[in-house]
C-alpha cells in the first residue's frame, strides 16, 4: 500500500503529531508499504533532509510564519498542486491519503485526494476551538475565517455536515466531510468531537512510541539520585501551563530535582521566573533534545508532570511515559483516564495550589520509596504489561485496520 500523508507542518519540525508522523511511517515501512509525507518545507537554519528521507519527504512550497522559522505555512492552490503532483509522478500509484492536518495541510491534502480519486482518512489532532480562543478574543472571526479560507481552496462541501455544529467545530466538520474515516488520537477528543457535531463516528487511534528507543532507553540503569526527580517536557506556551508549574514547585516546597525539556515563546520568561523564586538550585532546563534523549529523561524520572488543561487532543507524554516505566502527575483528568495506568497523581483542580498540593503528595510517596531499600521506588512504576500497550507497534496494526476500512468503504461506493 502506498499512503499519502499530508499534514500542517514538516516531520522534522518540533512537535508530538510529527513526532508520532515520523514512528508511523518508518512502522508502515517496516511492514513493506510505502508512505509519502508531504507538509511545508522547513526553513530551520542549518536543516538538511536526512538521507533516509529524501525519497518519503515531499517538501511544498512555503515561507515560515514563526521567527525561529521551526513552522511554515503553504497556501493551498495550484501552485502546491503542481509541486505535489511532480513529486509524486515518480513515485507508485497512491491507494490513500491520511490527512493529519487541520489547517493548509487539511485543505491540500483534501484537494490531492480529489485529484487521485483515493479514499481520505483524516486524523483531527489540534483543538482548533480551545487553542484559537487562547490567544484571540477574536475567535468567532477566526472561525469564520477558516471556513472561508476552505470554501476558496475547496468549494462546495462534498459530504454530510451536522447544522448543529457551530464556530471551529463546524469548520472541522466540513473538512471532515469527504474523510471515509475521522479518527483522533484520544477518546476524549473522539468524544469532544463527536458532541460538537464535527463527525457521527470517530475512531481512537492514539500516537505510539517507539519500540527500539524504549527497549534502548530501559535497557539503561537508572541514575542515581539523592532526592525525587521530576521531569517536564513540551512547548514553552501559556497552554501548557509551564509558568504555573513553576509557580506551584515553589508553592509546593518540595525538595526534588525538576528538568524542563523544552524550548519556547516564554523560555525567557521562565527563566527569570525560576531566578526570582530561588528554584535555580533545583529547577533546571535542558532545553530542546533529541527525541532518544527526551525518552532517556522520561525514563529516568521519577515522575513526568503533565500541565495543560483542556488543551490536549492526545498529550502524547504521558503515554511515552507509561511505555518507559514512569508514572505521571497529571493536570487534564481526561488525559490521565486515556492512557489508564497506575500509580499515577491526578490534580484536583487547575489553581497552581491544587498542583502543589498534588506535587507534595507524589513527591512525599516517591521520598518513601527513595529511601527505603525494599524496591518501594520500583513499586512506583509502571508495570511492563501495561508499558507495552503503549508501543508504535500496537498502534500501527489499529491505524493499519482503519486504513483497510477506508479502502473497503471507497470500493463499496
Amino acid at each position: 500500500m502506498h499512503v499519502l500523508i499530508v499534514t500542517d507542518q514538516h516531520a522534522d519540525s518540533l512537535g508530538g503529531v510529527q513526532v508520532a508522523i515520523r514512528l508511523q511511517r518508518r512502522a508502515l515501512e517496516a511492514l513493506g508499504h510505502r508512505v509519502t509525507v508531504a507538509a511545508p518545507a522547513l526553513h530551520r537554519r542549518g536543516y538538511a533532509t536526512a538521507a533516509q528521507d529524501r525519497e518519503a519527504y515531499v517538501d511544498l512550497p512555503s515561507a515560515p510564519i514563526t521567527v525561529d522559522r521551526e513552522y511554515g505555512l503553504t497556501f493551498p492552490g495550484r501552485r502546491s498542486d503542481r509541486a505535489l503532483a511532480r513529486a509524486l509522478a515518480t513515485r507508485p500509484r497512491v491507494e490513500l491519503v491520511h490527512v493529519q492536518g487541520d489547517f493548509w495541510g487539511a485543505l491540500i491534502g483534501i484537494r490531492a485526494a480529489r485529484g487521485l480519486g483515493v479514499p481520505i482518512v483524516h486524523t483531527m489532532h489540534n483543538h482548533v476551538d480551545a487553542g484559537t480562543r487562547a490567544v484571540t478574543p477574536l475567535a468567532p472571526v477566526a472561525f469564520a475565517g477558516l471556513r472561508a479560507w476552505r470554501g476558496l481552496a475547496l468549494g462546495r462541501v462534498r459530504g454530510p455536515v451536522d447544522r448543529a455544529s457551530r464556530g471551529a467545530w463546524r469548520y472541522l466538520a466540513e473538512i471532515a466531510a469527504e474523510a471515509a474515516v475521522v479518527t483522533a488520537p484520544s477518546q476524549h477528543f473522539a468524544d469532544t468531537l463527536m458532541r460538537h457535531g464535527v463527525a457521527d463516528r470517530v475512531r481512537v487511534t492514539p500516537g505510539g512510541v517507539d519500540d527500539a528507543l524504549v527497549a534502548e532507553a530501559r535497557a539503561r540503569p537508572r541514575s542515581p539520585r539523592r532526592r525525587t526527580k521530576l521531569v517536564w517536557l513540551g512547548r514553552m506556551s501559556h497552554e501548557k501551563r509551564v509558568l504555573e508549574f513553576i509557580e506551584a514547585v515553589a508553592e509546593s516546597g518540595i525538595n526534588a530535582d525538576v528538568a524542563l525539556h523544552g524550548a519556547g515563546l516564554l523560555l525567557p520568561r521562565v527563566e527569570r521566573r525560576i531566578a526570582a523564586l530561588g528554584l535555580s538550585d533545583r529547577v533546571t532546563i535542558p532545553g530542546p533534545v533529541p527525541y532518544a534523549a527526551a525518552l532517556a529523561a522520561l525514563r529516568d524520572a521519577d515522575a513526568l508532570v503533565q500541565t495543560s488543561v483542556g488543551f490536549e487532543t492526545q498529550g502524547l507524554t504521558p503515554f511515552e511515559a507509561a511505555a518507559l516505566g514512569t508514572p505521571t502527575i497529571f493536570s487534564d483528568p481526561n488525559i490521565a483516564r486515556d492512557v489508564a495506568v497506575d500509580p499515577h497523581w491526578v490534580v484536583s483542580g487547575d489553581s497552581v495550589s491544587a498542583l502543589a498540593d498534588t506535587l507534595r503528595e507524589a513527591d512525599a510517596e516517591l521520598a518513601v520509596g527513595l529511601a527505603s531499600d525494599d524496591g518501594s521506588l520500583e513499586k512506583l512504576r509502571v508495570s511492563d504489561s501495561e508499558a507495552s500497550r503503549f508501543l508504535q507497534s500496537s498502534r500501527t496494526q489499529q491505524m493499519l485496520a482503519v486504513y483497510e476500512e477506508a479502502l473497503a468503504r471507497a470500493s463499496r461506493h
